[in-house]
């Protein structure tokens, strides 16, 4: 038999967490949901486990997931389930789940990115990155290189970079990126 007993203490510290982001009461949080203060109380402090009955009206409250507000273990369903993030200007859709190590990105830049002045930027890591469609303009150091879809880069990321869309079109690509300077070993035949 599994042992959850450090999901079920972590739902206390994530509960008070998901209540003060929200500037929420106690108080509030029980006239919302019908449960009392002092058990609301104690649940956050770790005081009283928490069962269905009192998570399934905080979830409903804050308008979380059930699985979000305790943090539940994978259920073994191995898709990754995309979450599009904006960063600069740019979606990035994170391929990969795994906490550190080589993360795998698809990459989205607008026609025009970045839309202000290109500045080259430097960081820990290994970056390597294949263009799927449009153009993509990689400054590295001295070199100022246009990539074409089917196109591969991989460099150190102390080597100061940065990405450009020169086209008149969406520019997507897939890229690795290992903060500790992993390497992506790629092999391909030759044609």
């Amino acid at each position: 038999m599994e042992d959850f007993t450090p999901v079920l203490d972590g739902v206390g510290p994530r509960l008070r967490d998901l209540r003060t982001a929200r500037s929420i009461t106690l108080t509030d949080l029980a006239a919302a949901t019908g449960i009392s203060l002092s058990t609301l109380s104690r649940l956050e402090s770790g005081g009283r486990k928490p069962t269905l009955e009192l998570l399934l009206p905080l979830a409903r409250a804050f308008g979380v997931a059930l699985d979000e507000l305790v943090d539940a273990p994978a259920t073994g369903d191995p898709r990754v389930r995309l979450q599009a993030v904006q960063r600069h200007g740019m979606t990035f859709l994170p391929l990969s789940r795994r906490p550190g190590g080589l993360q795998a990105y698809k990459l989205i830049m607008p026609v025009g990115y970045p839309h202000r002045e290109l500045t080259q930027q430097s960081h820990e890591g290994y970056e390597w990155a294949y263009v799927l469609s449009g153009r993509v303009r990689l400054l590295l150091g001295n070199d100022d290189v246009v990539l074409r879809p089917g196109e591969v880069v991989e460099f150190d990321t102390h080597t100061p970079h940065a990405f450009a869309n020169p086209g008149d079109e969406p520019a997507e690509l897939l890229a690795l990126f290992g903060p500790q300077g992993e390497r992506a070993h790629i092999r391909t035949r030759q044609a």
